[in-house]
């Protein structure tokens, strides 16, 4: 077996949150055997690998993506006009940009035809290069909710991006549902949102669908994740046994107090919300779009620093496919996270060891240690300077193998 060495100038502590200078990590296979001072390295007959000048991470992990998308202003055009084999390869094609961008990691957050569990099996398969992925398959919403189709009434029903039901029982049946084709996860819209008319906050699926939902994900030991804007959404789906919010920009303190009491990990996807507001109506969003953004995101600072005085577990999550929202582009929520009045420290945690405790992959990804699967990023610049830096990735490995250098 081939071994690697990687001779890192500074390196990432993703459990405590510091960084080591000059350190060796030596990988066999596909995972880290040492961690240990360059002087102490043994390189005989080893491929070398010299980061340097650079700054290295555990590989990333982006805990909200939409692979079939990517940045569209009407995104739901790739739904309403592709095939699911267009949609399919479409999700390898945009998996492999994050992966190059040093996300070794995705949790996709709803896709169309179970595309997202066929690019995930295949990249496992060894088939195609790929992140990890990590996958919902279809969102389950409400009539009317932030998956349903908005055409005609004569054809509405066939180009909704998620399991549309209404009652408990249509809510176990879509769980069940996804579960069946290889969902990892199961995902569920509580409220509205910004892209679809009606008012962000509004409640979609009622407590009694949202517990009949996640009674069939936690009774197989799977996680989930809502969709959830609103206060009242985000604490029934909490009361419910969801895993993670989504979003959560409506906030109120209830729901903050509700969060670190449960241990709900909430994911705030700035970026979504600021790429929107960037680029407006004179990029082709509707007004209406624009402004429940704008209105959503108004918040979202304050609220953020209550999560974070509160003890509220928080993600790294980008929301990467929705409009103006690029893969492979999305690592300016490390900048928009510390401008939000995160340390540098955190959001890299957020997105290494944070974000491995969600998935409950800590075992195996989330920090470079001996045991872990080799999952490694690298980056010219160092964060703890200038947190743009984590925009210019020049070295990813994945399970031992070098997809850029």
């Amino acid at each position: 077996m081939d071994k690697i060495v990687l001779l890192c100038g500074k390196l990432f502590c993703s459990t405590t949150g510091t960084v080591k200078e000059k350190v060796a990590v030596t990988v066999e296979g596909e995972k880290i055997t040492a961690v240990c001072p360059v002087e102490q390295a043994d390189t005989a007959g080893c491929t070398v690998y010299d980061l340097g000048d650079k700054f290295v991470t555990p590989g990333l992990i982006d805990a909200h993506v939409h692979t079939i998308w990517d940045g569209e202003v009407e995104f739901m055009d790739c739904i309403n006009k592709g095939t699911i084999g267009d949609l399919t390869i479409r999700s390898m094609l945009l998996a492999k940009k994050d992966l190059m961008a040093g996300f070794t990691t995705i949790r996709d957050e709803g896709s169309y035809g179970f595309a997202d569990i066929a690019v995930r099996n295949a990249i496992d398969r060894g088939e195609i290069d790929g992140p990890r992925m990590f996958v919902s398959g279809e969102a389950i919403s409400s009539t009317g909710g932030h998956s349903d189709g908005w055409l005609a009434p004569q054809i509405t029903g066939k180009c909704q991006s998620g399991v549309i039901i209404d009652g408990p029982d249509a809510g176990r049946r879509a769980a069940r549902y996804n579960l069946k084709y290889g969902a990892d996860q199961i995902k569920i819209m509580a409220t509205g949102g910004v892209g679809n008319p009606g008012e962000p906050g509004a409640i979609e699926l009622t407590f009694e669908e949202m517990k009949a939902i996640l009674d069939v994900a936690n009774s197989r030991g799977r996680i989930s994740s809502a969709h959830a804007h609103g206060a009242q959404g985000i604490k029934n789906a909490i009361r419910a046994g969801i895993t993670s919010i989504e979003h959560g920009m409506l906030m109120d303190d209830e729901c903050v107090e509700l969060m670190a009491r449960h241990g709900t990990y909430l994911v705030p996807t700035i970026i979504a919300g600021q790429r929107i507001n960037e680029n407006g109506v004179a990029a082709g969003l509707p007004a209406e779009v624009v402004e429940k953004s704008v209105r959503c995101l108004q918040g979202h600072r304050e609220n953020l620093r209550k999560c974070r005085q509160a003890g509220v577990k928080i993600c790294f999550g980008t929301d990467a496919g929705t409009s103006f929202n690029y893969h492979g582009k999305q690592a300016y929520e490390f900048s928009l996270m510390v401008d939000f009045g995160f340390t540098v420290a955190q959001v890299l945690q957020a997105a290494t060891a944070t974000n491995a405790q969600l998935l409950g992959w800590q075992d195996k990804v989330g920090s470079v240690e001996p045991g872990k699967l080799a999952d490694i990023a690298a980056f010219d610049g160092d964060p703890f300077d200038d947190i743009s830096s984590m925009q210019r990735c020049s070295f990813v490995m994945k399970g031992g193998k070098v997809y850029k250098a």
